[in-house]
């Protein structure tokens, strides 16, 4: 068990302090089973997100309408004629 201080938001005492109130149990033990309730999901979606793998769907994009593209000259000469479209 570690000790520890830490600061709170007023929203956040306020609910463990409900929840505290309703169980009628320490307010660290609330603090410890919120803390691993939350961390526990956290982790768990984490994992979940690293798993999933984006698959995509192959797409023709036609043939070349260069042709050999190995000369640059030739494709920019082509590329800046006004009949390729």
């Amino acid at each position: 068990m570690k000790r520890t201080t830490l600061t709170l938001d007023d929203d956040i005492a306020a609910m463990l302090e409900q929840v505290q109130a309703r169980k009628h149990v320490p307010f660290r033990q609330v603090v410890n089973e919120a803390l691993r309730d939350g961390l526990t999901r956290r982790l768990d979606e984490s994992e979940s997100q690293s798993a999933q793998r984006n698959e995509f769907e192959a797409t023709s994009l036609g043939g070349c309408l260069i042709g050999n593209i190995d000369n640059i000259q030739e494709v920019i000469a082509i590329t800046e004629s006004e009949t390729f479209k």
